[in-house]
């Protein structure tokens, strides 16, 4: 079996055996094509952690960040371990290898002034059932903290229990279900949005949010919509989906302080994941106090009197 030959079957397993989403194994295919590039014609058998080692020191040299790489390099230990336990290779070069570290930073979350401005301006599209539509999307979006992937593959079947029992089932990463609260303000978005539906979607189609074209809509197009609405509502910085996603962990944090709850919301495995909303939401209380305490306020004197 040749090097191309062999991602392709693995990328084959990791979608038909293991079930990983199309998110996913675009990420798989994209850093295994690395490899390929890298080994060229040597076969895989020879390539040991030597290389593995060069070829992640150039890539750094060329930009690819910590995180970046990190993926990179669990994308090529998994796909070894899988040649190793067919006999293709002796073994695993990745074994070992560290990526570089990175400065971690914080996920850019709108305030809720710059959220509402987004979602209570009318936009001028010039078709009501395309408003209706964006309307639900980005009211899902904010009220459930839904991953692009995870809205883009809802299907109809979903729409009776969000606007019945106020709640959707979601299949997020490593196919783990779970169920989310919807909003009410959500829930009235996507009752506009089932009235006209019909009118824009193909015979059969089951997606829930379908394009001009009556089929599914892609994930490109949802970044591109909200990035449009975002530029009409007069906020200069890019947002993009996972922007309301981290919004609407954010602003639930700082109203319940319940972690726990916002993990289970967000779909996090590790509660790590979830802890950096702890730093948003210090970030907005060290605003407040820097704003409002009297001797954190540049050129303030103390008043009169003691403690």
């Amino acid at each position: 079996m040749d090097n191309a030959a062999a991602v392709q079957a693995y990328l084959a397993e990791l979608a038909e055996q293991r079930r990983q989403s199309p998110h996913t194994l675009s990420n798989y295919d994209r850093d295994l094509r690395r490899l390929l590039q890298a080994a060229a014609e040597r076969p895989l058998a020879d390539f040991d952690t030597l290389a593995v080692r060069r070829q992640v020191a150039l890539l750094h040299g060329q930009g690819l960040s910590g995180r970046s790489l990190a993926r990179l390099l669990s994308a090529w230990r998994g796909f070894f371990k899988w040649l190793l336990q067919r006999g293709l290779v002796p073994a695993n070069p990745c074994a070992g290898i560290k990526a570089p570290k990175s400065p971690k930073r914080l996920p850019r979350a709108l305030s809720v002034e710059e959220t509402l401005g987004l979602l209570d301006q009318t936009p001028d599209t010039g078709d009501d059932r395309l408003n209706r539509r964006d309307q639900a999307m980005f009211e899902l979006f904010y009220s459930s903290g839904l991953r692009l992937a995870e809205l883009a593959s809802l299907n109809l079947d979903v729409l009776e229990g969000m606007l019945v029992e106020g709640e959707v089932r979601v299949l997020g990463k490593r196919s783990k279900v779970r169920l989310v609260p919807v909003g009410s303000k959500a829930r009235e978005a996507l009752a506009a949005w089932a009235a006209v539906r019909q009118q824009l979607a193909a015979p059969e189609e089951q997606a829930l949010f379908v394009s001009q074209r009556g089929r599914r809509l892609s994930l490109r197009m949802i970044q591109e919509r909200l990035r449009l609405r975002a530029l009409q509502a007069g906020i200069t910085t890019r947002v993009h989906p996972h922007m309301l996603r981290h919004s609407f962990a954010s602003h639930v944090l700082q109203s319940s302080g319940d972690l726990r709850a916002v993990q289970e919301m967000l779909g996090h495995a590790s509660i790590a994941s979830t802890q950096v909303y702890t730093h948003l939401d210090f970030q907005h209380l060290a605003q407040v106090y820097d704003l409002a305490h009297p001797r954190a306020r540049r050129g303030s004197k103390a008043g009169p009197g003691g403690d």
